[in-house]
């Protein structure tokens, strides 16, 4: 049998401790197709897998790694829809730190001409989770404005790509000037800096005092109160992730003096329960990336080979934009 490279985590630690062995290729079942990978998706939960740290503890060992983008490379007996040579991207339980998965056929999603694997396997899900947010949780609509915190890492870049591809205006806002001209190269109208005492200041003037439609919110902590009060009645703020490490308390009082609402966006617990969501969410983005309306973020590559160190730079907030290891 033909041999390939997976990352492996042996026992729970710091990346450092990783391993790249040899194993052997799989081979597809039935319904399931083999993807050669040519680039993977690194976020922040992969560290925290690695480590033992995130809410739901892998058996070991665990093989790291959930978005993918590459080329069907084997087609299992009862797949149909799917050949040799196609370009998908998907999402796996583990195992994309590789030259090589194999996964249900049904799970990975064509990949149009218009994204470039690297692209594509940052995609899933960031995107999925912006779009089910902004439009399905959101109902987010052409023209509004909408604030995105922590503009400058992947989460927001996604966030400023698909609030864009719906036509809304989107100010990016990120603690340095770095991320923030990041934000603008990835799409945004307008920056501002959180971290400046007066940022609530600033962002008056952005929206001419007229305040904001939408707050995405991935960072929480000390944020999430002056955004919210930063909306316009009958705004909504998108609780979307606790990037800061700290759940803010928010006075209710607030959402009812700003006839404001307070919304979940779970992506990944509305999937488990309703499964049939991603591949709608999918096909829009990819039908919107196709014919142009949505224009991806820029990624950070990286060698696969350097799957440590990128892993370490993840956790420590030192990446702007998305992460993604090519493999060469």
């Amino acid at each position: 049998m033909s041999k390939m490279r997976q990352v492996c985590c042996e026992t729970f630690g710091p990346p450092e401790q990783l391993q790249q062995i040899e194993v052997e290729i799989p081979s597809p079942g039935p319904h399931e197709v083999q993807v050669k990978i040519s680039a993977a998706g690194v976020g922040f939960v992969d560290g925290l897998m690695v480590q033992g740290l995130y809410q739901v503890k892998p058996a070991l060992p665990y093989f790291p790694g959930s978005e993918f983008a590459g080329a069907v490379s084997a087609v299992g007996a009862e797949v149909t829809h799917l050949r040799v040579g196609d370009r998908v991207l998907g999402l796996s339980s583990g195992g994309a730190f590789a030259d090589y998965l194999t996964i249900n056929a049904a799970a990975v999603v064509p990949v149009p001409d218009a994204i470039d694997d690297a692209t594509a396997a940052g995609m899933y899900i960031n995107y999925a989770t912006a779009l089910y947010g902004l439009r399905n949780c959101g109902h987010l609509s052409a023209g509004e404005t909408v604030l995105i915190l922590g503009a400058g890492g992947g989460v927001g870049s996604a966030a400023i790509s698909v609030a864009k591809a719906m036509g809304a205006n989107v100010i990016a806002a990120a603690s340095t000037e770095q991320k923030r001209s990041a934000a603008l190269s990835f799409g945004a109208d307008q920056s501002v800096d959180y971290s400046a005492a007066d940022w609530r200041d600033a962002l008056k003037m952005l929206t001419q005092d007229k305040g904001l439609n939408m707050v995405y919110d991935p960072v929480g902590g000390d944020l999430a109160e002056p955004a919210f009060r930063s909306l316009s009645p009958g705004g909504r703020f998108l609780v979307v992730g606790f990037a800061s490490g700290t759940i803010p308390k928010l006075a209710l009082n607030l959402a009812l003096l700003k006839r404001s609402s307070v919304v979940g966006v779970d992506w990944g617990g509305e999937s488990r329960a309703n499964p049939a969501i991603n591949q709608e969410l999918m096909d829009t983005l990819m039908h919107w990336a196709g014919s142009g309306q949505l224009q991806p973020a820029a990624v950070h590559t990286r060698p696969m080979s350097e799957f440590r160190q990128a892993l370490t730079d993840q956790l420590a907030g030192r990446i702007i934009g998305k992460l993604v290891l090519q493999n060469t």
